[in-house]
């Protein structure tokens, strides 16, 4: 499952700068399964409170934090569909990518100069926009041409629907409107999917503002159907280079108890649609990563492709109540824990133990 966000932006928004701070919060990589990491790719633990408690009630001897990753798009520009600035190269970078965070300007810094001239943070939001829809409408019109062509040599209903889908959507490109904002059936969805489209991409939004605060008393209102999260990336820069304990005392003394790498981390997970689900004992307190609607084999899966073969059951309790009884055993005599089948659909914050077989 990739679980990797692209950060993209015009030049000068700060979104290598937000990438760099991000990039300080690393996971360490030798914990994790990946040969080799890109300097452009950063491997960022989720923010999880539940772990540490559950690994006082575990007594476990490690806690191990699921993983996201995000990747630093180099800044596209106007025209960036059709090659400009290197945008094909970038354009491909973006499509490899589950979601995307675009990053627009806010800060009203005079020594960093726009590559529009002005501030406009409604306008960024726009050219990344066009550029993206720019770059599906010629896959979708492409993909249009050839199945026209396959139905002269003879039409079929599904194909009259295919064509009539592609239609619609080439219809909304030229509008410059985003292929997630059209209602598309499941099964719409499952025959555009390997065209892999820029605009049916999950997306945020970064506002970077200033410093001294919020943007909402000098930035109208920005017009996106998604999420916005304001963030100063030079703050976060310097906040990054804390260490834990000066971090927490920072945050205490701002009446805060995240930062704004923390909800961008975890904004950007919920971007996703995943969910959390967690094991526990004396060796480890772990996350694990499933999509959203997930049954408990697939989950199973997750730990070990063995697991999925030889699924039996599952052990399943709730969060809470594990730490508020004190672990398994507790668990077990209260009676509040469940034997879950294959079909069983996993929900965030499930403290599992699969059984497997052989």
């Amino acid at each position: 499952m990739s679980l990797s966000i692209g950060i993209v932006g015009l030049p000068n928004v700060g979104k290598s700068t937000l990438f760099k701070a991000l990039t300080k919060k690393q996971a360490l990589i030798a914990n994790y399964p990946f040969a080799t990491i890109d300097p452009n790719v950063g491997i960022v633990e989720v923010p999880d409170d539940r772990l540490a408690k559950l690994a006082e009630v575990s007594k476990s001897d490690k806690i191990v934090p699921t993983v996201i990753e995000f990747t630093d798009i180099a800044g596209l520009v106007k025209g960036a569909s059709q090659g400009e600035g290197l945008g094909n190269k970038f354009l491909s970078h973006i499509r490899e990518t589950a979601a995307i965070v675009q990053v627009v300007r806010a800060f009203s810094d005079p020594d960093v100069i726009h590559v529009g001239g002005r501030v406009n943070p409604q306008e960024d939001l726009e050219i990344i926009g066009v550029e993206l829809a720019l770059a599906d409408l010629d896959s979708a019109k492409k993909y249009l041409s050839n199945l026209k062509s396959k139905a002269k040599s003879g039409s079929t209903i599904a194909l009259e629907q295919e064509i009539k889908l592609f239609e619609r959507i080439v219809d909304a490109l030229n509008k410059g409107q985003a292929i997630r904002d059209l209602s598309l059936t499941d099964d719409e969805k499952k025959l555009i999917k390997t065209l892999n489209f820029l605009t049916n991409k999950p997306m945020m939004v970064v506002l970077n503002i200033d410093e001294a605060g919020s943007a909402k008393q000098s930035v109208p209102p920005l017009k996106f159907n998604g999420p916005i999260i304001e963030i100063s990336a030079k703050i976060e820069a310097e906040f990054a280079d804390l260490s834990p304990d000066e971090a927490k005392e920072f945050l205490s003394s701002i009446g805060q108890s995240q930062t704004g790498l923390d909800k961008l981390i975890l904004a950007g997970y919920k971007l996703l649609n995943l969910i959390t689900f967690l094991t526990s004992g004396p060796m480890e307190s772990r996350a694990w990563t499933v999509a959203r609607g997930a049954k408990a084999q697939q989950a199973a899966a997750v730990i070990h492709s063995d697991f999925e073969k030889g699924f039996i059951r599952a052990e399943i309790c709730d969060y809470s109540d594990f730490i508020s009884l004190g672990g398994w055993s507790k668990m077990k005599e209260s009676g509040k824990m469940r034997l879950e089948g294959k079909d069983y659909m996993m929900r965030d914050g499930d403290v599992v133990f699969f059984h497997i077989g052989n």
